[in-house]
């Protein structure tokens, strides 16, 4: 008996760790989920963290515009009960007619154009402090430790769930962030016999996840969210940057 107390007691604060640190536990599965299959399962109790932070690693354009994409699928599901999403940045790729196409209204996304990197991260912190948001999205370039700490300790309190772009970033260093994605663009899928661009495809890769596990998965959209790929997509090397990550 006493065995079984300890391990229930061992247990509840192994879950109370991870739902202070944006992992919902189990029984919110169905509900908290984000649509993404199998990649949901490399998270902690198998679902997607929010009220956290996510590092997304981009090193070139067509990376950074398939991020963009994906991180708007996200946006859909992250904004499905109300509120609006802060895009912090000195410039974005973003076209935001597109969010559209991912089930967002472009007025709900508030486009902040700041001039320096440094100003970016302070209104990055400054936003996620904001309970009334459903999402923070911000593009940058360099991000340390203490950067990223101090925007994981501003959504520990307010469990808005922060999404930070880093294009072509010098170092890549460890950083407080939930998890490290790196996301590639795939050819897009066409509905057979019909002509067209097709629904966008991604490859989806967590480099770091924070008492997960990494992996690599191939994710496509529909009109009903994220679609995981059962059959694998040729994939071009020409865009296939492996980074080294700290």
């Amino acid at each position: 008996m006493a065995v079984d107390s300890k391990r229930e007691l061992i247990d509840k604060l192994r879950q109370d760790i991870l739902r202070m640190q944006g992992f919902a536990p189990p029984e919110s599965r169905a509900a908290g989920g984000i649509g993404l299959g199998p990649v949901e399962n490399a998270f902690p109790n198998g679902i997607f963290p929010r009220g956290t932070v996510h590092e997304f690693i981009s090193t070139s354009r067509e990376q950074g515009a398939a991020t963009c994409g994906f991180i708007e699928g996200l946006l859909s599901r992250l904004m499905d009960g109300g509120g609006v999403c802060l895009w912090i940045g000195t410039s974005t790729i973003l076209f935001p007619p597109a969010a559209k196409s991912f089930g967002v209204e472009p007025d709900r996304i508030v486009f902040v154009t700041m001039r320096r990197e440094r100003e970016v991260l302070w209104a990055t912190e400054e936003a996620l402090k904001c309970k009334g948001l459903a999402a923070v999205v911000s593009e940058l370039q360099e991000m340390d430790f203490a950067q990223s700490r101090r925007l994981q300790l501003a959504v520990e309190k307010s469990k808005v769930t922060g999404l930070v772009i880093r294009h072509s970033p010098r170092l890549i260093g460890s950083t407080a962030c939930a998890a490290r994605w790196q996301i590639r663009p795939l050819p897009s899928a066409l509905e057979e016999g019909l002509p067209g661009v097709g629904s966008p495809q991604w490859e989806v890769e967590l480099l770091k996840v924070r008492n997960g596990h990494t992996g690599s998965w191939q994710v496509g959209w529909s009109e009903d969210g994220f679609v995981p790929m059962a059959k694998p997509t040729l994939v071009g090397t020409q865009d296939k940057k492996w980074i080294k990550t700290g």
